[in-house]
Order: structure tokens, then sequence, then C-alpha cells
């Protein structure tokens, strides 16, 4: 039977925890009493429902509820908590929901492993609760998030070096947190599957969102589809990353080859993989990789993948409003060429290997210098050996 403390504040005051405790377990059991039913008899739900009452008529009444009884059982809490209508003033006047949906409690990762609510909301042990130190919604927020570090020390560490532990440092209290995206109550593991993940980064960056959407990687997941990539795979989760990093950027293409180099994935949507390939054999990508290489903490002014295609709002090279269709590409390259003019573009292949269907012209001048490179250096090779092997023969016969 879980014990319970109902005495006035006069008497909290008086007596100390432990005869308090004594106290409290006969006046529960009085009460259990009371209601006909024998404490070694009932079943764990029903003196949970019995607790429940007790505590609810503790409260009810203004009495003290002693933290030896809060910390023994998650109902004492949810005997408050699971009302609906429950909420928290703020001195700010911000009022903070203090409603908890017992069933989904239970079904997150926290309630699975038996979690105690005392475990996370240290301050408030005892009824009637502490005072929060935040004075506004926000503040809030940010201080209950710390007591995630207790746990996952690891997600932590990766979390201080994001962009969202930096911008909080810098002053921003707006930049997410860990219950921004994790809700304490009702977390699972994983958190919420990818098609879900944009939903989330939305209540944040609803701009970027509506961009997203629109895009045709966005317009795939939001449809149900899972091979594209949502925000944590070209950011990461907790140790998120963006365009103010400098190596971010300069990193962009390896992001979008692991999908694109992707055989087995590119072969469902009938796209190349050459698309990576052709792009790091030329001058742009060339240099990309030797400053990822050689000078990783710099920045180049080469174009990575974003800079032509767009970074959220990619859409297919075959739609007119694409930065890459036929008819957009010569304002893409002036980004960077400003005196590029209408034949500038005509050089760019479009990531493809040519063939004889498409640039044939480029595919048999390649083909004719695979051919005669090797045979004009075959043939002076054979020429250097058959000299070599008579001037060897004919000192013989001299000799």
């Amino acid at each position: 039977m879980s014990p319970i403390i109902m005495g006035g504040e006069r008497f909290g005051e008086r007596m100390n925890r432990r005869v308090g405790l004594i106290v409290g377990l006969l006046v529960v059991g009085g009460v259990l009493a009371a209601s006909g039913a024998a404490p070694s008899a009932a079943s764990q739900d029903e003196q949970s429902a019995q607790l429940a009452a007790a505590v609810q008529a503790a409260v009810s009444s203004g009495t003290m509820i002693h933290p030896d009884v809060i910390a023994t059982d998650n109902k004492t809490c949810f005997a408050c908590h699971a009302r609906s209508g429950l909420t928290y003033e703020l001195p700010s006047g911000d009022s903070v929901s203090a409603v908890i949906d017992e069933n989904k409690w239970m079904a997150s990762e926290h309630g699975q492993q038996d979690m105690a609510c005392v475990q996370c909301h240290t301050g408030i042990s005892e009824y009637p609760h502490e005072q929060a130190t935040a004075t506004d919604l926000r503040s809030f927020v940010v201080d209950e998030s710390k007591v995630c570090v207790d746990c996952h020390e690891e997600q932590a560490t990766r979390v201080a070096d994001s962009v969202h532990a930096q911008a909080r440092a810098a002053g921003n209290q707006n930049a997410a947190t860990c219950s921004d995206c994790h809700d304490p109550h009702y977390a699972v593991n994983p958190p919420v599957s990818r098609t879900d993940v944009p939903a989330t980064c939305r209540e944040c960056h609803s701009g970027i969102y509506d961009l997203y959407e629109q895009s045709v990687h966005g317009e795939a997941l939001t449809t149900g589809n899972p091979d594209v990539p949502t925000c944590t795979d070209c950011h990461g989760v907790h140790e998120i990353q963006g365009p103010d990093n400098s190596p971010f950027r300069l990193f962009s293409p390896k992001i979008c080859e692991s999908c694109h180099a992707d055989k087995k994935l590119m072969s469902k949507y009938d796209i190349s993989t050459e698309v990576f390939n052709t792009y790091v054999s030329d001058f742009h990508g060339t240099t990309v990789l030797l400053f990822e290489k050689y000078a990783p903490d710099q920045q180049t002014d080469k174009p990575v993948c974003v800079d032509c295609h767009g970074v959220h709002d990619i859409i297919p090279p075959n739609d007119p409003r694409s930065s890459v269709f036929e008819g957009n590409l010569l304002a893409t390259c002036q980004r960077c060429h400003p005196d590029a003019d209408a034949n500038f573009p005509t050089a760019w292949l479009g990531h493809y290997e040519p063939d004889p269907h498409k640039w044939p012209l480029v595919y048999y001048v390649t083909l004719f210098y695979k051919i005669l490179i090797p045979t004009v250096i075959g043939a002076m090779l054979l020429f250097v050996l058959l000299d070599v092997f008579g001037r060897i023969r004919r000192r013989r016969q001299h000799g």
C-alpha cells in the first residue's frame, strides 16, 4: 500500500519527517478502510486509485503532501496532473499547461522505463510545490530541458556543438532545446518517423519548410516516400550544422553523394549515378575536393551542388522553374561568371557522360582520342623497342 501524509502546515512544521510518515500511513489506512477495501487484498490498480483519491482530498483541503510520498508512485502526481484544465502561472503572466495524459505517458520511452516524475522534476518533490525560478514561458522550457543532460550525456555532448547551442550561447533563447523537439512526457524511440521530421523543424523554421515542401524532395517525403532526404539527413540530428558553419558548405557535396552515388537507390528513379562523378572530375569539383583534403577549415569560392541546384527549394532540372533548366542556366552561371554570354552554358554536359545519342560530337571526339593516343604511344614504344633490339643484335653480329 502506498503511504500518504495528510496534515496541516502547522503539524508539518512541528513533526519531523519520520514521525509524519508514520502518522500518514495510519491516516491513509483509515481512508482505505473507510472505503470498505482491505489494503492487503486490494489490487495494485485499486491501491493506486485509492491513493489518487486521497491525494485529491489532500490537495482540495490545502494540506501538505510529504516528498517521500510523492516519490513512491507516479499515481500521486497523476491524481492532479491527469485532470484537464490544470495550468501553472508564471510571473510574466504566461500560462503553462500542467496536464499529462497518463496513457500516453505509459506508452512513452520514459514511461516504459518506469521513470518517476521526480527524477526530472526534482524541485517539486512535495506539495505545495516550490515556485519555479523561470519568469516567462521560454525560460521555463529552457530550464526544464537542462535536466535531460543527466541521462542523455552523449546526445548533450553532440548538441553542444550544434548551431542551436551556439545560438543560445550567443543570447538567442528562442533557439531549439531538447523539449522543443522531444516532448519529455510522450517521447518515443525513434522520436518520429522520417516523414514527420520536417513537421518538427517547421515549428521554428516555417519559411524554410514552405520551400522544402514544394521541392522535389519535400513533395515526395510529405506524400510518404521515405527514399528522399529529410532535414536531419542533411543537417544532422543532435549535432545540427548549417550554412553558417564554414565546413558545412565545403563538405555539402558529400551529403548529395550519399544518395546520388547510390546505384541501387537511383535505379529506382532512373537517375544517373554519374552525377557526382562528373562533378568531381570537372574544374569546379576538383577544386572543391582539393580544399576538402588540404584546407578543410577554409571556404572555397567554387560552386558546390547547392549553389546551382538550390538548397531547400531543389526542383527537377526539366522543370521551367529550376535554376538549372536550360532556359535559366545562363543566369545561374552568371552568378559566378558575370561576363558569360549565351554560348557559355553550352559547354556544360549536364552531369552526364556523353554517348552516341546525347552529346554525340563530344562522345566521338573523346572516342577518337581514346584510340589515337594509345595507338600513337604504343607505336612509339614499339619503335623504340625494335630499335633497341636491332642495335643489340647488330653489336652481337660485329662482336
